[in-house]
């Protein structure tokens, strides 16, 4: 049922001087029965506090689509459904050119979700990573400025 539970926390620095905290909580989830799916809530719970999530699919599994979409189905069950997410291609060296950018256009579905591959073994692919999720945070931080300054400006006016 579980690739790992093994969670990390580690710190990066984002190329736009973005400082962030990285919970590394769960391998791999599928089918969890609804009992063990409230018990692991708990374990998840810092996940609702995250601005972003990235989501590692290994692009080299066959199954890599039922994997995802189960993810995504447990994601929405703990109701983090709302938290943006970047899906992550990862082990994209195994995968042919030709077959990969069909993947991540289904994976997208059609726009609503931001993919990226990278591989470990292509260092330069995790350049991009880091600049993607790096814009997609300063886009949340800005929204979130701008909501702040909205309810200000109400709470003025009232």
């Amino acid at each position: 049922m579980f690739a790992t539970l093994d969670p990390t926390t580690r710190r990066l620095r984002l190329p736009r001087e973005q400082e962030v905290v990285i919970n590394d909580t769960v391998g791999f989830i599928r089918d969890l029965p609804p009992d063990l799916l409230a018990a692991f809530r708990a374990t998840l719970e810092e996940i609702n506090e995250s601005n972003l999530l990235l989501h590692l699919v290994d692009a080299s599994n066959d199954r890599w689509q039922q994997q995802l979409e189960s993810v995504e189905r447990i994601l929405s069950d703990l109701e983090f459904g709302k938290i943006p997410r970047l899906v992550v291609f990862n082990k994209s060296d195994l995968v042919s050119r030709a077959a990969l950018g069909p993947m991540m256009r289904l994976a997208s579905q059609n726009g609503e979700r931001q993919c990226i591959a990278i591989s470990s073994l292509q260092p330069e692919s995790l350049g991009p990573l880091l600049d993607q999720a790096g814009a997609l945070l300063a886009r949340d931080l800005t929204f979130e400025v701008e909501k702040d300054y909205e309810i200000e400006v109400e709470a003025m006016t009232v």
